[in-house]
């Protein structure tokens, strides 16, 4: 949509209907979940709640949120219809922020919250930015006057008496990359590890999970309540959740997949059948999929997505119906630099490199890795004995599986983020690397 804002008032937002992809109406928006957070960290827009029919409402996550306009919201993927159930980290917008008695720091003067502004940064991440006030009014007959200050100008709005300790290490991580944080967090105590682990949110924990040893995550996804690991498991690449799942007790892992939304645990469910080190057990089921008849402009705009990793934005996989994995008819794929050579309006089904050749599921480790480096892939087809695509092995997933399980320890010395000397308590290396 044209008219997409990257600032709106919470307000405003209240009964607004909640599109999917399709452009069919799926609930309307009843309320914006924030964390507030410590010091000077603008409290962090986590997600909206949806009412969906039958009066149920229900979470959905920002990174789900594709549109924000004057009349619409509009969102990508499957929302997951479980009831939303309030956490202990996340504030309601509407429901606990507005109304509430807030403080103006230059003035040291008591005024309200009207409304709360959320806004869109570079990284496309949430945050609230701007707080409309009311000041007490004169008497009973008149209203105060009304301003509209950023959210660091009040007090209030911030958590109180932080947990010495792991709340100042979150502040402290926060800007990492999933794979520094990992690296970071297996050094830590156990104990300190699980606290940080679950101060995180859904979206950090999932990315930080893909990244940390088998024996951490394992212990990780045992300390959190079954719907919240559930959560995480939708928000992690399907390669790597199976990776996961695969790694706990079996009736731990199916108790799970009953609380992911059906479509993903059949996911889920069909790369679980496979070995890890074949093509089936590396490869994600959600590569970007068109059929013959898109046009060079229709792939663009799909690759252009900036929540795909780069290695599955470097081309589109084209099939004959139905385009969910496993597909129909599996015709090729078309790469990302010849649709910036060709026209828009021309069809990708004319620009097929045809002599891709796909690999079968069962492919062995050994195999998939000659291929890719015979051929410098950064992505390979992986379709069944009818030429049915079930998904595509990327570069990065082929790494993961050649290094040995150790390389983490094995390379830290080589890897040290600080240039301090961590030798000494994993938690002071944290501390002084930051």
């Amino acid at each position: 949509m044209s008219g997409a804002l990257t600032r709106v008032f919470v307000a405003r937002l209240a009964g607004i209907a909640v599109f999917d992809p399709r452009g069919d109406q799926v609930g309307k928006v009843r309320d914006v979940v924030v964390a507030l957070r410590h010091g000077k960290n603008a409290p962090r827009v986590l997600g909206l709640v949806v009412e969906v029919q039958p009066r149920r409402r229900i979470f959905c996550p920002m990174t789900r949120v594709t549109n924000i306009d004057s009349g619409a919201v509009v969102t990508t993927g499957l929302l997951n219809m479980r009831r939303f159930e309030q956490r202990a980290n996340e504030t309601l917008v509407l429901g606990e922020l507005l109304d509430k008695r807030v403080t103006l720091l230059e003035a040291s003067e008591e005024v309200t919250v009207q409304d709360v502004a959320i806004e869109q940064d570079r990284t496309r991440d949430w945050s609230v930015s701007r707080i409309f006030v009311r000041k007490a009014g004169g008497n009973f007959r008149r209203r105060g006057e009304t301003l509209v200050v950023s959210w660091s100008a009040v007090s209030g709005l911030s958590l109180a008496d932080p947990k010495q300790g792991v709340e100042s290490l979150l502040a402290t991580v926060e800007k990492l990359r999933p794979a520094d944080l990992a690296n970071l967090m297996h050094e830590l105590s156990p104990k300190r590890r699980i606290e940080l682990a679950l101060a995180l949110d859904d979206e950090k924990l999932a990315d930080v999970l893909e990244e940390l040893p088998e024996d951490d995550r394992v212990e990780i996804v045992a300390r959190l309540e079954d719907g919240r690991a559930a959560d995480i498991i939708e928000e992690m690449d399907p390669d790597d959740a199976a990776d996961l799942l695969s790694e706990l007790p079996p009736e731990t892992a199916e108790a799970l997949l009953s609380l992911v939304e059906p479509e993903d645990a059949e996911d889920l469910r069909r790369l679980l059948r496979y070995d890890e080190n074949t093509a089936g057990g590396m490869m994600t089921p959600e590569p970007v999929i068109l059929p013959p008849d898109a046009t060079v402009a229709e792939a663009l705009a799909r690759i252009r997505d900036a929540d795909l990793s780069p290695s599955l934005a470097a081309q589109v996989y084209v099939v004959r119906a139905p385009f969910e994995t496993p597909t129909g008819k599996y015709l090729g794929v078309a790469h990302f630099q010849r649709l910036l050579r060709e026209p828009p309006s021309t069809l990708v089904s004319g620009v097929l490199d045809s002599a891709l050749e796909p690999i079968g599921p069962d492919a062995p480790l050994s195999q998939v890795t000659r291929y890719f480096a015979t051929y410098n892939l950064v992505a390979l087809p992986v379709v069944d004995e009818n030429d049915h695509l079930l998904g595509a092995v990327t570069v990065d997933d082929v790494i993961d599986h050649m290094l040995p399980a150790n390389w983490r320890e094995s390379d830290r010395d080589d890897d040290d983020l600080t240039g301090e000397d961590n030798s000494g308590d994993g938690d002071e290396a944290v501390t002084h690397g930051t």
